[in-house]
């Protein structure tokens, strides 16, 4: 078993990486700001106080791990959203602090920098929210520098373009650079089958140094 510290813990999808990880019998640091806001309680957990956006934090609680996971995102307001690129910058230079005993890294990554069976990327596509396509380019700026990133090994995991709490299978596709779409020609996955990739992930390293897509 692994030990996995889950920067982001509280959110929709950190909450539900933490929950897999754990019905696995993983061992669970929860890294978030405030404490106070994390409900989950389990023998394998344990709850620390940080910022993404901290070098010395992430230095700190990755200290020990197996993987550090990423879960800050952008669709929770502004605030979200300004932390996703310079967080990848924190988050390697946190770990690189640790020398030959840092931990791999995984982060959530954003669908929008995916290609589309006409050879567009998602962020393309006409009509799009202003406020949708600043996290998007704002994850594709975070791929873009771990991209340069040799001396860390990271995973950048892009869901499909609809994520959201629903049904766990279980099962999910994977690609590596194009947008996932099923039969029906929509691109979708449960927030829990996201996670169930992203432990799989962690359990079983395929993508090192490398973005991968998930889809149902």
């Amino acid at each position: 078993m692994s030990n996995i510290a889950v920067i982001g813990a509280n959110g929709t999808i950190g909450s539900a990486i933490v929950g897999e990880a754990l019905d696995r019998n993983h061992t669970v640091t929860a890294v978030v700001r405030d404490p106070a806001k994390v409900a989950a309680e389990h023998p394998n957990l344990t709850i620390e106080t940080g910022d993404v956006l901290d070098q010395q934090a992430i230095t700190r609680v990755a200290e020990g791990e197996d993987v550090v996971v990423s879960a800050i995102g952008g669709g929770d307001g502004p605030g979200h959203l300004a932390t996703i690129a310079p967080a990848a910058i924190a988050l390697t230079a946190g770990l690189r602090d640790l020398g030959d005993q840092k931990p791999r890294l995984i982060a959530v990554g954003g669908a929008g920098s995916l290609y589309t069976g006409d050879g567009n990327q998602v962020w393309d596509t006409p009509g799009l929210p202003e406020f949708l396509l600043q996290i998007m380019h704002a994850h594709g700026e975070a791929l873009d520098y771990y991209r340069t990133v040799d001396d860390v090994e990271w995973t950048n995991i892009s869901p499909a373009a609809n994520i959201a709490p629903g049904t766990r299978t279980g099962t999910y596709r994977t690609a590596l650079d194009e947008l996932l779409v099923n039969d029906q020609g929509e691109s979708t996955i449960s927030v829990e089958d996201y996670a169930v990739a992203v432990v799989d992930e962690i359990e079983t390293p395929r993508h090192i140094r490398r973005r991968f897509a998930v889809g149902d």
